[in-house]
This record gives structure tokens, sequence and C-alpha cells, in this order.
């Protein structure tokens, strides 16, 4: 299995109502600086959403890149619908990270 492959296997394990940072998601496959990887594939996903990339936050809960709908805020709107809990414009990542 590839490192992209990895990446979306664990993307796809995340569930409803949960996030994972980047960085967690690079930890998980085994290469702790990836997050920008983990990032770029995040952006050119072929599978949403059957791999939910509008899962994937940065570490301070800032969202960042998504380019189906209208970008950043159908992201939001999206984790809102499944219960994702925010503090101003950012996850509440301390209530909302998923804990593989």
């Amino acid at each position: 299995m590839t490192f992209r492959e990895r990446v979306y296997q664990i993307t796809k394990q995340i569930p409803k109502g949960k996030v994972a940072t980047y960085g967690q998601i690079a930890r998980l496959v085994g290469s702790p600086k990836a997050a920008r990887a983990v990032g770029l594939f995040m952006k050119t996903n072929p599978n949403a959403p059957t791999i939910p990339c509008h899962r994937v936050v940065a570490s301070t809960g800032k969202l960042t890149g998504y380019s189906a709908g209208n970008g950043i805020s159908t992201k939001k709107e999206l984790l809102l619908s499944e219960g994702v809990l925010f503090a101003s414009d950012r996850v509440d990542i301390g209530r909302c990270q998923w804990n593989a």
C-alpha cells in the first residue's frame, strides 16, 4: 500500500463529529514530518465523501484548504452538521479531536 493509500485509509476511519489534524494523520501512517503531504492528499482527494477530507484540520483547529462547494464555509457547514464543536472560527480540538 502506498503512503497516499495509507493516508486515505486512516482518514476514512475518522468518525462523524470528530476531526483529525494533518500532523496526526502523518504520525498515524508513520511519517510524522509529512503533514504537508497529507494536506496535499486531502486537496486532491478523488473519493469525497467516502474519504472525509473535510474532517482533517490544522493543529490549531483552523479550517484550511477545502475545494468543494464554497470552500472553507462549506467545510465548516459539513462539520457543524456532523456535530463538531467550534470556538469562534476554529474547531474545538480539545473536545472534538479523534483519538485513534
